[in-house]
């Protein structure tokens, strides 16, 4: 592991570094090679090493270094910069950039070189963070597991037999594994958050329209907001003050205006029952997430104990809506305009067949006939229609519930992280895992995930907070009581120790 005297550089959390590159302890060079090197030695391993975590798809090695150096020059002149200056950090898949390939993860996107910046991008450029790569991820954002992948699986670093949860799976193995410090996720269903509760990590789903989408290659428009992944709540909301911010480029761009509560005695946390008498649950995370409650209500804070019936209709309403929007969002990739075209084809109705029955994967092919289905005009109104009625209600509910409460408290997910190919078969399976965090991109409220333990295989259990509108900080915030008087979210797996080995 890279180290500078007895000081190990990638045990430090992205705003321990800031504060020692600020201080001049260490440089922002010395950080980037370190994680470089890292990040290098799991990308450059064989497909076929069962090692090999497959957390990058690129590593932008000279232009991170070129990076570093311009902003540890600015740094050196006093110029005030983010606490995470100089902070190397990894940006998903999803998210244009002009170094190297922006691809979804997915061979119709192959080459395909971003001539812009995502607003984030931007933001992160600004703050004088130095981006080292872009992570792995499933396809077009379509699954929890990361195992949807033109260039592989990803494995979890905490078992190498099992996922690392999805769709912003590589963003996670990466700071999980020590390959990056903190990174950027998408989420349309849970894709920060989720990952986030497989891999011991904090992540949060921003409030819609606090982070514009700008350059962020679209799934579900009305479902998707990037958002930070780190060890700590307080690295996540270092992260979520760079990029968030009103951006004209985004019609749906408001800014994020939400305060925060140092004193857990002055919140009421809603405790919803029928989410953890959830069939599905396993008992190892109902546990642990109670446990947590227990903490909060030990340190002053009011539970109340409220209901929220709708959480069978979450899954179907968000099936049919998301499915809609993606296949109305990738009509754009069609083998004329960019990205991958099929050989062969004699007239443009087989440029557009082959190319893409060519170029996606089976999961997006599913989730795009799925959306065609739903669209139809003999459908639209029995399942679109109704999904959005449902998503109306669903969004009241919520509403309602937080009426009575600053936030509410419940699982990430019902299961542990599955092992790789086990949801091969049975999508369904992958589906219902988003249940506890796709009602939050169906309403655009806030969700922040964190470690709260461990099952009985020692692999991470994290719950979720949701808040209202626009307090996203108000949910980092008591997370960041929590942790500071708990040290579940201080625990790596044995790979880290080994230096990503």
């Amino acid at each position: 592991m890279s180290a500078v005297g007895n000081m190990n550089i990638r045990e430090q959390t992205a705003l321990e570094l800031g504060d020692l590159i600020k201080k001049k302890e260490i440089s922002s060079v010395e950080a980037t090679k370190a994680f470089l090197e890292a990040a290098k030695h799991d990308l450059e391993k064989n497909s076929s090493d069962k090692t090999k975590i497959n957390a990058f798809t690129e590593i932008y090695e000279e232009s991170a270094l070129d990076a570093a150096k311009v902003v540890q020059k600015r740094i050196d002149k006093g110029e005030a910069l983010s606490p995470l200056a100089g902070v190397p950090i990894a940006i998903k898949d999803n998210i244009c950039s002009t170094e190297g390939t922006t691809t979804a993860a997915s061979k119709i996107l192959g080459g395909f070189r971003s001539p812009f910046d995502a607003d984030a991008v931007e933001r992160l450029r600004a703050a004088g963070a130095v981006i080292i790569g872009k992570t792995n991820m499933d396809e077009f954002a379509m699954g929890s597991t990361t195992e949807n992948s033109c260039y592989g699986a990803v494995r979890s670093p905490w078992n190498m037999e099992h996922v690392p949860g999805g769709s912003s799976g590589g963003s996670a193995a990466a700071v999980t594994a020590g390959l990056a410090p903190i990174a950027l996720g998408s989420d349309t269903g849970g894709s920060v958050r989720q990952p986030c509760g497989f891999s011991n990590l904090t992540g949060l789903k921003p409030t819609y329209g606090s982070v514009s989408r700008y350059g962020l290659i679209a799934y579900a428009s009305s479902l998707e907001q990037i958002g930070p992944m780190a060890t700590t709540a307080r690295d996540c909301e270092a992260l979520f003050s760079v990029i968030s911010g009103r951006d004209e480029r985004d019609s749906t761009s408001e800014g994020s205006y939400g305060g925060v509560f140092s004193d857990l005695k002055k919140l009421k946390i809603g405790i919803p029952g029928n989410y953890f008498e959830y069939s599905d649950l396993d008992p190892c995370i109902k546990a642990r997430v109670l446990e947590a409650a227990d903490f909060f209500k030990k340190k002053g804070a009011e539970i109340i104990d409220i209901n929220l019936p709708l959480l069978e209709y979450t899954i179907p309403a968000y099936l049919v809506i998301s499915r809609a929007e993606a296949c109305s969002n990738l009509a754009r990739y069609d083998g004329v305009k960019y990205g991958y075209k099929a050989e062969g084809a004699k007239t443009i109705e087989e440029v557009y067949a082959k190319s893409r029955g060519e170029g996606f994967g089976d999961e997006v092919k599913r989730r795009v006939l799925f959306g065609y289905f739903v669209l139809s005009s003999e459908n639209f109104d029995t399942y679109f229609l109704k999904a959005q009625k449902v998503r109306g209600l669903i969004i009241k509910e919520y509403e309602k519930a937080l009426d009575s409460c600053d936030m509410l408290l419940t699982p990430v997910s019902p299961v542990p992280a599955n092992k790789i190919g086990e949801h091969t078969d049975d999508p369904e399976k992958m589906y219902i895992d988003d249940i506890y965090t796709a009602s939050l991109n169906l309403t655009g409220l806030p969700g922040a995930a964190a470690p709260c333990g461990f099952d009985k295989n020692g692999m991470p259990v994290g719950m979720q907070l949701i808040g209202k509108k626009n307090e996203d900080r108000l949910l980092l915030d008591t997370l960041m009581r929590f942790q500071e008087e708990t040290d579940f979210h201080k625990k790596h797996p044995a790979l880290f120790e080994k230096g990503g080995e």
